[in-house]
């Protein structure tokens, strides 16, 4: 079990992994799909760099934190759950963690498709979190849109809940699986009323629905927060001063808390979030 799992390897979760680290914590970052922060062509406005790539910048932090004795893995995390101790397990593609304390520093990567009618039922019949809102739909008829081992994980958590379950994948390819019925068929628009009713299909057909989850792309923070009972305001996870959380044990920093989308502010939340980690890590052994 390690002290510290922390999700992201940009700005806000290498500093908090070089904080929790100097303190003597065993630490393991995990990370999957691109940072933001690779994006950017050039960076001149961050204190000691001069100008510098994003891609460089986010490449340099990975392998100082390697070089200080963090485990750095490139996997995608699906599903984090608390135990009865309040630690955590980490579930990925490849494999399962535990971590006594866990921080949040994924940036806010919430998809939000590009179909008409998508936020017109989001929250009257669409959902971005299966485990919170299924129960809802038992018995009922339903799909996941998306494509990746995240829509997989969305579906999983459906398929002793829902009488029908299909996944949408909006022309992508379908995911190598046997489990669901599969529809690849690109999506024109969500019809419905009051709630959502149907999805309709640029081929003309359609397919009626009592609820539709969306799991595009890779999973981020506010989805594990949403599943871990976490407070958020709006897309942003809610944090206090030293960027804990309502969680016992849950840290958050960077993006994922809204404000200044800054490497600067992510920098200092990380640190933030490291060291809080640890105090949470001393009082419990106290």
């Amino acid at each position: 079990m390690f002290d510290a799992v922390i999700i992201g390897a940009g700005p806000a979760g290498i500093s908090a992994a070089l904080y929790a680290k100097r303190a003597n914590k065993s630490v393991l970052v995990l990370y999957h799909g691109e940072s933001q922060l690779e994006k950017a062509h050039a960076i001149d406005n961050y204190y000691g760099t001069g100008s510098i790539s994003g891609a460089e910048l986010y490449n340099n932090g990975i392998e100082q934190a390697r070089a200080l004795g963090v485990e750095v893995n490139n996997e995608e995390v699906l599903h984090i759950s608390m135990q009865a101790d309040f630690s955590y397990e980490i579930k990925t593609a490849e494999a399962s963690y535990q971590g006594k304390a866990l921080i949040l520093a994924t940036g806010n990567k919430k998809v939000r498709p590009n179909i008409k009618g998508v936020t017109d039922f989001e929250g009257k019949g669409i959902s971005y979190c299966a485990i919170c809102d299924g129960f809802f739909y038992r018995n009922k008829t339903v799909a996941v849109l998306g494509s990746g081992d995240y829509a997989l994980s969305e579906a999983g958590d459906l398929e002793n809940i829902a009488g029908k379950l299909y996944i949408l994948t909006d022309g992508a390819p379908a995911p190598q699986t046997d489990k669901y019925e599969i529809i690849t068929k690109k999506i024109k628009e969500i019809q419905g009323e009051e709630r959502l009713g149907s999805v309709l299909f640029e081929d003309g057909t359609s397919l009626e629905l009592n609820g539709l989850f969306i799991a595009l792309g890779v999973a981020g923070g506010a989805d594990f927060a949403k599943k871990l009972g976490i407070a958020l305001e709006g897309d942003s996870i809610k944090v206090n001063p030293d960027m804990s959380t309502n969680a016992p044990g849950v840290f958050a920093c960077g993006n994922i808390t809204g404000g200044l989308l800054q490497v600067c502010k992510a920098v200092y939340e990380g640190a933030e979030a490291g060291l809080a980690a640890v105090n949470y890590l001393k009082s419990k052994n106290d």
